[in-house]
């Protein structure tokens, strides 16, 4: 009898293949021959002795300590391109979130809910101040164009935008997943001064760590809006509330909320909801 422990709730259409005679699959659990996770941060957690694999039903393995597991001789996978779909998605729509002022529209509607039957008109009066601009024949920058990035870049382009590539890792078989509409950049400074968007679709390695910060920024057009639904560690904190401040950048969007971009003005955050559907919680388990 294999012991399965899992570290955060997993789709049943995955935990239903460990057959009931053969595994015994907890959240408590002791000496598990396997872990089973999604987000949970395991850096700080004792690996068990017992512990012959880990499974991530996701992309990245950054939450899991790579380095220890190798030295220990444990496996561990993942399922990239699983939940790509749903990433892509969310994508998407935020792409129209950064252009039509839609987050503070919502916001600033809710306030005046106790107006009674002044609310048609004050939103009349009001609604100038939440116009945007159109998403269709503007330029839209991808930095990594992996499963996600691809897919980003295809429904880009059908919804009307023209869609540059930046990835010095291009696999064959990613690149015949792309249109051959998607132009490719000749470099990264070159596709940064160029686009009114940019979607960030890259690993956070120590390589790639901040890579997005003051000295980026200054290579790109002015009012920018920026995508990151990679990872958080990408992106300079600091340097990102500067250049929203100076106008360098409009809009910010990202999956990974820290304190500090909490309440900042040109900052959308959202709760790492990139992978969460049901779909992809069943593709990724």
């Amino acid at each position: 009898m294999f012991k399965i422990q899992t570290l955060n709730k997993i789709s049943p259409k995955g935990l239903d293949l460990f057959t009931h005679d053969n595994y015994e699959v907890a959240s408590e659990i002791g000496s598990p021959d396997a872990i089973v996770l999604r987000s949970f941060k395991m850096h700080d957690m004792e690996l068990p002795e017992t512990l012959c694999a880990i499974a991530r039903a996701g992309a990245g393995t950054n939450n899991i300590p790579i380095d220890r597991c190798s030295d220990k001789g444990i496996v561990v996978f993942n399922t990239p391109g699983a939940n790509a779909n749903a990433v892509k998605e969310i994508v998407l729509t935020s792409l129209l979130l950064a252009s039509r002022n839609i987050v503070d529209g919502i916001v600033w509607t809710q306030s005046i809910k106790d107006e009674g039957d002044k609310v048609p008109a004050l939103v009349e009066k009001a609604k100038s101040q939440f116009g945007g601009q159109e998403i269709k024949g503007k330029k839209l920058g991808i930095v990594g164009l992996g499963a996600i990035g691809a897919m980003v870049a295809n429904d880009a382009l059908a919804l009307g935008m023209e869609v540059v590539g930046y990835d010095p890792y291009l696999s064959v078989e990613a690149a015949w997943e792309l249109s051959s509409d998607v132009k490719k950049a000749t470099g990264l400074e070159t596709l940064l001064s160029e686009v009114d968007y940019l979607s960030i679709h890259v690993p956070l390695l120590e390589s790639t760590k901040e890579m997005f910060n003051s000295e980026k920024f200054a290579m790109m057009k002015d009012g920018i809006n920026i995508l990151n639904f990679a990872r958080g560690g990408l992106v300079d904190n600091e340097d990102i509330k500067a250049a929203l401040a100076s106008g360098k950048v409009s809009t910010y969007v990202t999956d990974f909320p820290s304190a500090d971009l909490l309440g900042v003005k040109g900052v959308i955050p959202i709760p790492h909801l990139g992978a969460s559907t049901v779909e992809s919680e069943d593709n990724c388990a």
